[in-house]
C-alpha cells in the first residue's frame, strides 16, 4: 500500500516516529511530509531527531509537484499525525496552502482514506465544528488518547496504544498492544 504521513507543528511527534517505526518501506511505499513547524517541534521533542528508515520518501511541504497533489495519483491513505488544530481548520474548509493541505483536499475528493490523529486540550466550539465538517466529508477523527488496560510502563507504550489504533485503520498488522478480550466466564 502506499502511505503518506504528514506530520504537523502540534505536540506529539513520538505519536508520527512510532508509527514510521511500524511502517516498512520495504513492504508499503511510505511518503512524508514535515509542516513549517514540525522541526522546531521535532527538535524539541526528540532531541535525537526524526528518525526515517531506508526507503522513505520525503516531500516538501511548498513543492505542488508530489505524487499525491493530484486525484489522478492519490495514496491509498493518508494520516496527519499530530495533527494541530490550525491544520484540522484548514482542512476542514479546503484551503490547500501547502503541500499536506493539498493531499488532503485529493484525499477527501477522491473518498480515500484521511486520518487526522488531532492532540490538542481543551477543545473550543470552533475544534468541535471543524470535527464536525471533517466528519461529514468522511473523514476518520483518531484523537491522540490513548488507552491504559494493556497497563503501559513506558512513554512508548503509552504512545502505541494510539498507534496500534491508526494501524488497524490502516490494515497494517501489528503486535504493538494486546486486543481487549471478553472477561471469562
Amino acid at each position: 500500500m502506499r502511505f503518506l504521513i504528514a506530520i504537523t507543528g502540534a505536540s506529539g511527534s513520538l505519536y508520527a516516529q512510532r508509527l514510521l517505526d511500524q511502517l516498512d518501506p520495504v513492504e508499503h511505499e511510505v511518503h512524508v511530509i514535515l509542516s513549517q513547524y514540525a522541526p522546531q517541534v521535532i527538535a524539541e521533542e526528540m532531541p535525537g531527531g526524526l528518525q526515517l528508515r531506508e526507503g522513505v520518501h520525503t516531500h516538501s511541504l511548498r513543492s505542488m509537484n508530489l505524487p499525491f497533489a493530484s486525484g489522478s495519483n492519490p495514496p491509498d491513505a493518508m494520516v496527519v499525525i499530530p495533527c494541530s488544530m490550525g491544520t484540522v481548520g484548514r482542512i476542514a474548509h479546503g484551503l490547500s496552502s501547502d503541500s499536506i493541505l493539498r493531499c488532503a483536499d485529493v484525499m477527501l475528493k477522491e473518498r480515500r482514506k484521511l486520518i487526522l490523529v488531532p492532540r490538542e486540550t481543551p477543545l473550543s466550539l470552533i475544534h468541535v465544528r471543524n470535527f464536525e465538517l471533517l466528519l461529514q466529508a468522511g473523514v476518520l477523527l483518531l484523537p491522540a488518547n490513548p488507552s491504559f488496560y494493556t497497563r503501559p510502563t513506558t512513554v512508548e507504550a503509552v504512545v502505541d496504544t494510539v498507534v496500534a489504533r491508526v494501524l488497524d485503520h490502516l490494515g497494517v498488522r501489528h503486535s504493538l498492544t494486546h486486543r481487549w478480550q471478553d472477561e471469562p466466564e
